[in-house]
């Protein structure tokens, strides 16, 4: 039973003893580690009797020794194993010296930052690297033995992640083809030039509008997709338990999406690749009065089928980028959801930087070889 905190001092041959009793904690202390302070403040020979003392926490181990460092000299404490140890944990954590904020100057600040970032950005490579070889991995066994495949997952993931994008992605591309006919007739008509519309409309959207604009719209949406499905599992612990089973993930999960991914990115750039004509048809038919016959025989003669080849190359490797990003950061995910937003915030934005970085890096690769 508790009872509050209480000392009885005494007065011998041998000084004075002050017998402890009660339960000195934060709760039942109340003011008796002042009274005793008073009792012994200023006294020698003093013995501190704690073999009465039921229950102490550190808040009556403190209270204690603030009264025992007031006596003349230092008092002789009398308690159980228990109680000792307790009171020199306190007393060490009271003689520690408090740690020195160090103020830093502000350009030390601004080149410890650069540095932690860089060595953060070669962790982050290395992890990238290792991810990627895991994938290789497990497509190699895929094709290995197609039936280890889960079939069912990566149809399913196609027609979620993919095909249901097929009406945003023509959508937003259809814009974008008139947006770029409006700019081309106002401009060349300046000029006097207005059938190159043609020409400007079929290159901007064969070659870079359709796998770009497909590419941007899949980061933002499959990319946060795949990095919040597989950090929810990673957060339930769920993945752990995959692994305890003998199941891999990089089979059951990360292999299924990329797959997927790959597999309608094709489809969904042909889709934006007409949504994106007819855009422009659209605004050439209605603003310069250049029917479909003439449109659609400008782009037979004038851009051919090599522009369409060129912006479908990007198409695939922006899919395995697309995708592994996302499942990456969704293997990263820590134990909280700040980690899960934080994930997936990184994998919309890594995604579409990587992507608009692979099309400049294309761009740069096809005019070396003159395509």
């Amino acid at each position: 039973m508790a009872s509050p905190a209480d000392f009885n001092l005494s007065q011998g041959e041998g000084g004075r003893t002050a017998l402890i009793t009660g339960d000195w904690t934060a709760v039942l202390m109340g003011e008796a580690n002042e009274r005793l302070e008073s009792a012994i403040g200023g006294a020698s020979d003093v013995t501190i009797d704690l073999s009465q003392v039921g229950r102490c926490d550190t808040a009556g181990a403190y209270g204690l020794l603030k009264a025992a460092s007031l006596a003349k000299s230092p008092p002789k404490f009398v308690a159980r194993p228990e109680l000792t140890r307790l009171l020199e944990l306190v007393d060490r954590a009271v003689k520690t010296e408090p740690t020195r904020i160090v103020e830093r100057p502000a350009l030390y600040q601004l080149f410890d930052r650069i540095g932690r970032g860089v060595i953060h950005l070669g962790y982050e490579a290395f992890d990238t690297m290792v991810f990627f070889g895991h994938l290789l991995v497990a497509t190699g066994r895929a094709i290995a033995n197609p039936r280890r495949v889960r079939w069912a997952a990566c149809f399913a993931l196609a027609e979620r992640a993919g095909l249901d994008a097929i009406p945003i992605v023509m959508l937003t591309t259809f814009f974008i083809g008139a947006v770029v006919g409006l700019l081309g007739a106002n401009l060349l008509t300046t000029f006097g030039a207005q059938v190159f519309v043609v020409e400007l409309i079929g290159v901007a959207v064969l070659r870079e509008f359709n796998v770009l604009i497909t590419a941007l719209l899949l980061a933002g949406r499959s990319a946060s997709s795949f990095a919040a499905e597989i950090g929810s599992m990673k957060m339930n612990q769920e993945i752990d338990a995959m692994q305890v089973l003998g199941i891999d993930a990089f089979d059951a999960l990360v292999f299924p999406r990329f797959f997927a991914l790959l597999m309608t990115i094709p489809l969904l750039v042909f889709a934006a690749t007409l949504a994106g004509l007819a855009g422009g048809l659209v605004v050439a038919w209605s603003q310069l009065g250049l029917g479909p016959v003439f449109f659609f025989q400008q782009l037979v003669d004038n851009v051919g089928p090599k522009q369409f080849w060129v912006g479908m190359s990007k198409a695939p490797v922006l899919a395995v980028i697309i995708a592994g990003i996302g499942c990456r950061q969704g293997m990263e995910v820590g134990g909280d959801v700040e980690s899960l937003g934080r994930r997936v915030t990184s994998a919309v934005v890594h995604a579409i930087f990587a992507t608009i970085l692979i099309d400049a890096v294309f761009a740069v690769i096809y005019m070396k070889l003159n395509i």
